[in-house]
């Protein structure tokens, strides 16, 4: 994490589930950037929302950060008949000044809505599944008509092959002399969204910043759109075990 903020990443994807927070300020210490020029996020966990301890896990985090602020605060998932009460939580967190960004993940149009109607309050940010083989293009279009920034997990399909072995990516990638992975990546920034990646290695890491020197043509993203077959890799917030997440 550390050697990525180095070479230039500037957002950290983190929640209160993954039992990293300490590492990320480790992480951050180690680097050469200022808390300041990060963009640094965090979620509250489904456990914690169950408990109804939202504000506890919160500022646990915020000790680990040594921050006294984060810029995003999303809940994990929407648990069924408590995320609306998480979001009230969320919504003080930043009334009160330890938040600069509020936000949700994995929420569907009906999520969102109800958040709305049951407090007046849009999140300005969804985080959700999308890729290539699931473009969800139903909740894009109701996130970015409603002004919600779109963050994609899962952004390049964790390489699936239905998608990697296609010609019309790898023409692409051979006409612009990029990885099909930085084709998809491009993709995904040309749309408006933050592709939410991770890599290990060095290369890696470059390789994923290493997108910003050309543009695909519409055609091309239109393209890549019908790609879509409506393959779900992870998790679908409306039929899933939320005790186990």
């Amino acid at each position: 994490v550390a050697r990525g903020i180095n070479l230039g990443f500037e957002l950290i994807d983190n929640s209160a589930a993954y039992g990293s927070s300490q590492l990320v300020r480790m992480a951050i210490l180690k680097s050469n950037r200022r808390r300041e020029e990060l963009f640094l996020t965090t979620r509250v966990s489904n456990t914690v929302q169950r408990e109804h301890r939202v504000r506890d896990e919160f500022f646990s985090t915020l000790k680990a950060f040594d921050t006294n602020y984060v810029d995003l605060l999303q809940f994990h998932w929407p648990v069924t008949d408590i995320y609306v009460e998480t979001w009230k939580e969320i919504i003080k967190l930043q009334q009160e000044g330890y938040v600069k960004t509020i936000g949700v993940a994995n929420c569907n149009i009906h999520h969102l809505e109800t958040l709305y109607n049951e407090t007046g309050v849009m999140p300005s940010l969804n985080q959700f599944e999308c890729h290539p083989l699931f473009t969800q293009k139903e909740l894009v279009d109701y996130c970015n008509e409603h002004g919600i920034q779109i963050e994609a997990y899962t952004p390049i399909a964790r390489a699936d092959t239905r998608m990697t072995r296609l010609p019309l990516m790898k023409r692409m990638a051979e006409k612009y002399k990029k990885t099909i992975v930085q084709i998809v990546i491009r993709w995904h920034i040309q749309n408006g969204r933050i592709p939410i990646v991770g890599a290990r290695h060095k290369k890696n890491q470059m390789a994923d910043l290493d997108v910003f020197d050309f543009n695909l043509t519409d055609d091309e993203l239109k393209a890549i759109d019908a790609i879509n077959i409506n393959s779900r890799l992870r998790y679908d917030p409306d039929n899933c075990d939320f005790s186990i997440l």
